[in-house]
């Protein structure tokens, strides 16, 4: 019984302690979020999954879309590095190894790992339409990455699974438990690399940067609720809300129709 008390509280100064040396801030929203895993490591797992992903998929040879994607891809990159220039924070970026790439797959979806490795489907191309239709998509991806969603949600993952355990000492002393804890933050393995859906408050973070990263790119945000609305009328019936970690169609429409005036003031196309 005093083991269990005396572990117990072990554990809630550790996750203390954790909660104030892992502390991080989120670009443009200031949301403050739980970070126990340095960059270069999650980076350098990224890297290897992203290479395997790439080897066991078939790669479009649509020249025209892919050559799309990479440019749409390095315009957002660009700005994103503008964008934390301008702040002071080019740091943030240190080790990124910016990649774009097109699959062959009939799945609606794209992703964007840690360390800037993109992969959009050809199954969503239809639903983006065009250039300024991926850069919606490309943006809001990014900027999972860019807020270091997946490193929050395997810092949870540490906390509550290995008692904060670092991560280079989890893969050393438990890789099997570690690679699965990876896998369930990534979803990597499920569908060569299809991103669980992150908890509302990431997807609404991820839509706010997404548009202004892509007014930035010099792409129209006003034209970003229309692909959502596609991507619902593709979608079809959804679950309400609260039974979703993602927002509801209608509120993240709602939501993006009154970011809008904020991201046309990076906005640098023609009116």
């Amino acid at each position: 019984m005093r083991k269990n008390i005396r572990r117990g509280w072990l554990m809630g100064v550790l996750a203390a302690l954790l909660l104030v040396i892992g502390c991080a801030t989120v670009p443009l929203t200031g949301r403050n979020q739980l970070n126990i895993i340095p960059d270069s490591q999650m980076n350098s797992l990224s890297f290897q999954q992203y290479d395997q992903v790439m080897a066991e998929s078939t790669l479009s040879d649509n020249d025209k879309w892919t050559t799309g994607i990479r440019r749409v891809g390095g315009r957002i990159q660009q700005a994103v590095e503008e964008y934390f220039a301008g702040q002071g924070q080019s740091d943030r970026l240190k080790g990124y190894d910016w990649e774009f790439n097109l699959i062959e797959s009939d799945q609606v979806n794209a992703w964007c790992m840690p360390g800037g490795k993109v992969a959009f489907y050809t199954g969503i191309l239809p639903v983006c339409k065009d250039e300024t239709g991926v850069a919606v998509v490309m943006g809001h991806e990014v900027s999972h990455a860019i807020a270091r969603h997946g490193s929050e949600r395997m810092s949870q993952g540490l906390l509550m699974q290995m008692g904060g355990m670092a991560l280079s000492s989890a893969l050393q002393n438990k890789p099997d438990r570690t690679k699965t804890l990876y896998m369930t933050a990534f979803a990597v393995g499920a569908q060569y690399g299809a991103m669980l859906p992150f908890s509302r408050a990431q997807e609404s973070e991820a839509d706010h940067l997404g548009l202004i990263f892509m007014a930035m790119a010099g792409y129209d945000p006003r034209q970003a609720p229309a692909f959502w609305e596609r991507m619902a009328a593709e979608s079809g019936a959804n679950p309400p809300e609260f039974l979703s970690t993602h927002p509801s169609d209608e509120h993240r429409i709602r939501d993006l129709q009154a970011l809008i005036p904020e991201a046309m003031k990076y906005y640098r196309g023609e009116d």
